[in-house]
């Protein structure tokens, strides 16, 4: 039988102490005690303890004043001025690091046309004529509807040439291909892909004409040509000088050209300058959310649209009316519409 409910030691050790503790400690009763010997954890019950024995309890360190949200400290507010708005870079300076905040040192890969993918491209009537008897049976015909993709990057290859801080020295590579991706008859074919190696070198400017801004000049070197043999090859060789203005949400290039003479037996498109031009102007304007690009060329205009999607992908939307939308079409009137995808911006 259960004699006590608590363990013997537990009361022979709280007697023991009622008899050695002093008078004014013995006041407190043993059910005060027997309490704080019931409590379980370590903390609380020396805290019990304590009480019971009238030790003084240590006084809560005081909070510090709280700041008010209203009047922030005057070294806050200090730093806070002090510290100036991030500068808001333009498109131009984006593009080709014309500011000293924009600059990423050479040697990193960097769009430079716009790079895209339209899975859809309509033309209201395909060049068919230089690939009868080669390519495709003569009763065969190409596809109207095909796939359109662009690749294009640049590199800076030297920042401040020869010393000159407001000279980079870039090389770029664009390579655009047009796919019969539809037209099983003819087993689906690469119909054309034009290739554009150029050397650029950029010259940082600010002067001020028609309320517009001048922050570039860009000295160029562009070939361009199909990579194909015979009957079906295209090529030519230009010099240009590109000059960038800017004016609020509006960027301008104006880049005329010079096309490098051929030898009469080499030259596989020798009026190709009647059709394609001696330069062309683009211009781009962005909003909030989308760009808007027009790219004007003899005998040629071309729309483009781009639209945020979906994190960093974005639709593109384009449209080409005139000669020359691929080097094989140099002489080739037509109009297409595509839609698809854009992954960067460019120019």
């Amino acid at each position: 039988m259960k004699i006590f409910q608590r363990p013997l030691g537990g009361a022979l050790l709280l007697a023991l102490l009622s008899m050695a503790l002093p008078g004014s400690l013995r006041a407190a009763s043993m059910a005060d005690w027997e309490g704080c010997s019931a409590i379980a954890a370590d903390v609380d019950r020396l805290a019990c303890y304590d009480k019971v024995s009238g030790r003084a309890q240590p006084e809560p360190a005081p909070l510090p004043p709280a700041a008010d949200a209203g009047e922030p400290p005057a070294a806050q507010v200090a730093a806070v001025a002090a510290e100036p708005d991030p500068k808001l870079l333009s498109t131009l300076s984006r593009h080709w690091e014309l500011d000293d905040e924009a600059k990423q040192g050479a040697f990193l890969f960097r769009p430079h046309h716009l790079n895209y993918l339209l899975p859809l491209k309509a033309s209201n009537q395909p060049n068919n004529t230089p690939f009868q008897g080669s390519l495709i049976q003569p009763d065969q015909n190409l596809d109207p509807v095909e796939t359109e993709l662009q690749l294009s990057f640049k590199i800076k290859a030297m920042e401040g040439v020869f010393g000159y801080d407001n000279a980079d020295l870039w090389f770029g590579y664009t390579a655009t291909s047009f796919w019969q991706a539809y037209n099983d008859d003819i087993s689906s074919p690469f119909r054309e892909t034009d290739y554009e190696p150029e050397a650029m070198l950029v010259l940082r400017t600010d002067y001020e004409i028609a309320g517009f801004r001048g922050r570039l000049i860009n000295f160029g070197a562009v070939h361009q040509s199909n990579g194909r043999s015979e009957a079906l090859s295209r090529s030519w060789n230009r010099l240009y000088a590109q000059f960038g203005f800017e004016r609020d949400k509006l960027t301008l290039l104006i880049r005329p050209w010079y096309r490098l003479p051929e030898s009469a037996d080499e030259d596989d498109n020798p009026d190709i300058v009647d059709y394609m031009g001696h330069g062309d102007l683009m211009a781009i304007y962005h909003d909030e959310r989308s760009t808007y690009s027009l790219l004007l060329r003899k005998k040629a205009v071309e729309l483009g649209w781009n639209f945020p999607l979906y994190g960093r992908l974005k639709g593109y939307v384009q449209y080409f009316n005139g000669y020359g939308e691929s080097l094989i079409d140099y002489n080739h009137n037509q109009q297409t519409f595509g839609i698809g995808i854009s992954l960067t911006d460019g120019m």
